[in-house]
């Protein structure tokens, strides 16, 4: 007689293992690029699956900007053609979003009614930008969903928001946690001008806005609410778009020291700087996968590994962290071993 044997449970995933349900946050592009023109619009979409094609997905979001591209007068026709640009074929990983005005502004209902009725199943998230406060986001999220329910739409289009007054940084903690809310981006340019000239106008460039104390603490306090709440923060522009070398140094220190997972291009030519900024090396890809890998072959339990030539115990702790390296790696095109990414991303 033969016994039956029980099948081996299958590995579980780090997201399954180290996680729970509201700890992850959004796997979102590690750059936000922003067009306003239609001529920029549908360049960042030709540009989207162009690398996408080559890294096997979308390593930048194009957001289809309202708020400094529509003329006066025109918003609803600018509205419209983002809509159609969203619903169309050009748009071809999914991974596009759409700005629009201020919620106390006359045409932000009609915006979203546009977008939202004619593509809201394609549309990536809407960013609302200059909340006064947290009521003003809170306002916003329940107008978009209100005029959600009211087209019948089925989907809860994520809500990114854009802070850039002294009330939202104040109430900033409390909006990172709003359950709508998945991204906060740092507005610098009115941040700064909010200041009504106390700032001087170097708080503006990639070097000053990293050494003025009061910009500096707001971009601190945006990425240590977002993190609290499981949110992305994302990084503000460098206007200076052909100093590639300032953005590379700007990218990194946000990505390295400010603990920013994602950050604002205002021009093509920042896409790939910024993303390859945003990566990890591959020293440290190579020693996630493997520590990674040990680890679910040990169902999660603790494990030694030889880093740099050291022994040093790992547990669920680390094994944390390097999956987010692990998770960064794949967003950002970098080339994963074969087991890491047949294990964790197929």
């Amino acid at each position: 007689m033969t016994s039956a044997t029980t099948p081996s449970p299958a590995p579980l995933h780090p997201a399954q293992a180290l996680f729970g349900a509201s700890d992850l946050p959004s796997a979102l592009p590690a750059c936000d690029h922003y067009a306003g023109v239609e001529a920029r619009m549908r360049k960042s979409l030709a540009l989207q699956a162009e690398l996408g094609e080559r890294y096997g997905g979308a390593v930048f979001d194009a957001t289809l900007d309202a708020e400094d591209g529509a003329p006066v007068g025109g918003e609803l026709e600018h509205a419209l053609l983002m809509a159609e640009l969203v619903a169309s074929s050009e748009n071809r990983y999914g991974r596009v979003g759409a700005r629009v005005h201020p919620v106390g502004h006359r045409c932000f209902d009609e915006e979203v009614h546009a977008l939202l009725s004619r593509c809201g199943e394609r549309l990536a998230y809407l960013m609302v930008p200059k909340p006064e406060h947290l009521d003003d986001v809170r306002q916003a999220c329940d107008r978009i969903d209100a005029i959600a329910a009211s087209l019948g739409l089925q989907r809860r289009v994520p809500v990114h928001v854009l802070v850039e007054t002294h009330g939202a940084l104040r109430d900033v903690w409390a909006i990172a946690a709003h359950p709508r809310i998945e991204s906060v981006s740092f507005g610098l340019m009115d941040f700064v001008s909010a200041h009504r000239g106390a700032i001087p106008a170097s708080g503006m460039t990639a070097g000053g806005q990293f050494s003025h104390p009061l910009v500096l603490r707001a971009k601190l306090e945006i990425a240590a609410a977002c993190h609290a709440a499981a949110k992305t923060p994302s990084h503000c522009v460098v206007t200076e778009f052909n100093d590639l070398d300032a953005l590379r140094a700007a990218a990194s220190k946000a990505a390295r020291e400010l603990g920013y997972t994602r950050m604002w291009s205002i021009h093509p030519n920042q896409i790939r700087t910024i993303v390859e900024a945003f990566a990890p090396d591959e020293a440290e890809v190579e020693a996630a996968a493997e520590i990674l890998l040990a680890a679910q072959a040990a169902a999660w339990g603790p494990i030694r590994h030889k880093t740099r030539g050291t022994d040093t115990l790992h547990d669920r702790a680390s094994y944390r962290y390097y999956w987010h390296v692990l998770a960064r790696a794949h967003r950002t095109g970098r080339t994963l071993p074969d087991a890491a990414l047949t294990a964790f991303f197929t």
